[in-house]
């Protein structure tokens, strides 16, 4: 599913990246994988993952280097796979900012509890707390998942990472170089005219009608709030349409 996250796992031993794109796949996650460094920022640039699972030793680039080069333009959190008794490198590693860090040979069980966490951390969600409700639609922020009426509904990678933001900050106005930084990257803070065509698709999503902002209301020149006491297809107090 499209709004499921998306993980790149970067090593270059096939039986360990293949063991991870298994163990994650079986637990709802999408995958892609690389066997280098290079390879591995190649392919987040082109897919924007959700999280990257970086060796730490590879042949091309580190497992390090790749992550400083990362940051450098996105940041995305990052899992270091280490040799298990690696202290050098783990303490190395969370220095400069690494989000966790997996020792191997690893128990499938414990990688995707550790992707949850990191996941859950850098989307400020806390466990217990992810579900809110929008009138008819229900967003489940921890499990990504977005009904209305019962019924999935379906959601590109871009519509539900706006949705994510706005959701964990219901009810509280979000900038739109917040949102823009957010989903798109920092090169695209100032991008209004892209931030109101994929907020109407969103609305739309939600159920809201043609020319109603539903329960995304707008703040001119500012931000938009996520109402989630406000029924998911009329509009909000105070709301402006982008």
């Amino acid at each position: 599913m499209a709004n499921q996250p998306l993980v790149l796992v970067a090593d270059d031993e096939p039986r360990i990246t293949k063991l991870v794109a298994l163990t994650l796949h079986d637990e709802g996650f999408r995958v892609v994988t690389a066997s280098g460094g290079e390879e591995a920022l190649r392919k987040a640039e082109e897919m924007r993952p959700d999280i990257v699972l970086l060796d730490i030793v590879m042949p091309d680039l580190d497992g390090i280097e790749v992550m400083k080069q990362l940051r450098e333009w996105r940041p995305v959190p990052v899992i270091l796979l280490t040799a298990k008794g690696a202290t050098a490198d783990k303490a190395k590693g969370l220095d400069l900012g690494a989000d966790d860090y997996i020792a191997k040979p690893f128990h499938p069980d414990e990688l995707a509890a550790r992707v949850r966490a990191v996941l859950r951390r850098a989307s400020g969600i806390a466990p217990g707390s992810g579900i809110v409700h929008v009138g008819s639609v229900e967003i489940d922020l921890e499990r990504r998942l977005v009904t209305r009426d019962g019924e999935l509904v379906s959601l590109s990678r871009t519509e539900w990472l706006l949705l994510q933001h706005l959701a964990a900050n219901a009810g509280k106005v979000v900038l739109h170089t917040e949102l823009l930084t957010k989903v798109w990257g920092p090169e695209y803070r100032d991008d209004l005219q892209y931030l109101r065509v994929w907020i109407s698709r969103v609305r739309r999503k939600l159920g809201a009608a043609p020319g109603s902002p539903g329960p995304i209301t707008t703040f001119q020149g500012i931000g938009y709030v996520l109402n989630a006491d406000a029924p998911a297809g009329s509009p909000a107090e105070r709301t402006v349409t982008a």
